[in-house]
């Protein structure tokens, strides 16, 4: 089975990327870290290593996390002792060579089971050896359970996600229809980011880096090739990275010039950005964020690419401004959410407790409302989320459309995608994030 590799990692590496990154992900899992975050501090700190060396240690962390069931699914089935027995350290030495093994066809077999054994501690290389060497004698076959008998089990231990996920997608989606999704979010997509249009045309972006192509519905989005200076062109203020699904929301929200916009929940800020693109520079962008220390990426961000009519604030989304009611031309309204259409780019989430979204119910409602009520008369209301779950997506607009007589759902088009006021976009059928989009009106 081969598996694209993470960041254009090699299969060859100096000694210590394995270890690097069975250390971190041992610390990861202790502290119940953000992966990204955690990860970034821990490379900045591991000053030995090249960046070829790096590229390997960011593969094997991500691919452990990912595939995290499944290996374990693998480990205990071959295990020769009780899998509560095996030690916390030899378990995530099985994870890191069975993953290589496994989805890493540039890595010798021999290589991943040497250094699994070299890592070990003495009393358990004989158990580590024998259990990565019958696996590569079973000629690396895994023994799903049966998917027409106890489709959960399949799904949790195939795509790595816990049964009760497995569960509640199928009951929203269908069996087919949700294995179709798990099967996607094991894609890695390239690099999506949109071209700052105050500085170059997408066209003259395209020209500037080889192999680069515009993606198929955003209008000013351009996917990078692995190779591509990404650092430099974002340096440069030429472009900010943003998936094509929160580049078609930005769209559907149709900023003119001269507009006043406001963004509820802004940081990183990237919808922000493409609002103040889209008005030319003109007009009025106001970015708020509850938390603080996010404004600096919002300001950091704006004024590398030239923006200077956005201001960041920090804010409460779910209590509307009295000064502002009604007076707003467009209001972004991108809600915090269980992330259950990201999983591709944060794999993390996989194993959040999909039951906890509900949690968040309450929250999402109290935003929408807010910000309904700061929208101008004949304004609009995009309200958006990166995750697949109705409860979160169209059950919160239908709920808020039937408090709010004067808002009605607005149809909208970018490229080819069209929506009668609605659309969740999915990476199985737009090639996007799994990410929600509502446009609503209010009545002038």
């Amino acid at each position: 089975m081969s598996h694209p590799m993470r960041h254009g990692a090699q299969g060859s590496k100096p000694r210590g990327a394995r270890s690097v990154a069975q250390e971190i992900l041992l610390r990861t899992e202790a502290a119940g870290q953000y992966a990204d975050r955690a990860l970034d501090a821990a490379l900045s700190r591991e000053v030995q290593l090249g960046a070829q060396d790096k590229a390997l240690v960011t593969t094997l962390f991500y691919g452990v996390i990912e595939h995290r069931i499944t290996l374990d699914y693998i480990i205990d089935g071959l295990s020769s002792i009780a899998p509560s027995a095996i030690e916390r350290g030899v378990r995530m030495t099985l994870r890191v060579a069975l993953y290589q093994l496994l989805y890493l066809d540039r890595i010798p077999d021999h290589a991943a089971i040497n250094e699994a054994v070299e890592l070990s501690p003495r009393r358990s290389k004989g158990f580590v050896n024998a259990l990565l060497r019958s696996f590569c004698r079973q000629g690396k076959a895994v023994a799903y359970p049966d998917r027409a008998d106890e489709p959960f089990a399949y799904l949790s231990v195939r795509y790595s996600v816990p049964t009760d996920t497995a569960e509640v997608f199928c009951r929203i989606f269908g069996l087919t229809r949700a294995e179709a999704l798990l099967a996607a979010f094991e894609e890695h997509p390239p690099v999506t980011v949109r071209t700052n249009t105050l500085k170059l045309s997408r066209e003259e972006l395209l020209s500037r880096v080889p192999g680069a192509v515009p993606t198929k519905n955003a209008p000013f989005g351009v996917v990078l090739p692995s190779d591509a200076p990404l650092h430099a062109l974002i340096s440069e203020g030429l472009c900010f990275v943003q998936d094509e699904a929160s580049q078609l929301a930005v769209a559907a929200l149709a900023a003119e010039p001269h507009m006043r916009v406001l963004d509820l929940c802004a940081a990183p800020g990237s919808k922000s950005f493409g609002a103040a693109m889209d008005m030319a520079n003109t007009g009025e962008v106001r970015s708020f964020d509850l938390h603080e220390n996010k404004l600096s990426l919002i300001r950091r961000g704006a004024a590398t690419l030239g923006i200077t009519t956005l201001t960041a604030d920090a804010g409460d989304a779910r209590a509307a401004h009295p000064d502002a009611l009604g007076t707003f031309d467009r209001v972004i309204c991108d809600v915090p959410c269980s992330g259950f259409g990201v999983l591709a780019k944060k794999p993390d989430i996989r194993y959040k407790d999909i039951h906890s979204a509900a949690g968040l119910l309450p929250v999402q409602a109290a935003i929408l409302r807010a910000a309904g009520e700061l929208v101008a008369p004949g304004g609009i209301l995009l309200y958006s989320t990166c995750t697949l779950l109705p409860a979160e997506n169209e059950e919160q607009i239908g709920a808020f459309l039937e408090e709010h007589q004067e808002f009605s759902l607005e149809a909208w088009s970018v490229g080819d995608v069209a929506a009668e006021g609605m659309l969740t976009l999915a990476p199985d059928t737009h090639g996007t994030d799994g990410f929600f989009i509502a446009r609503l009106r209010r009545q002038g």
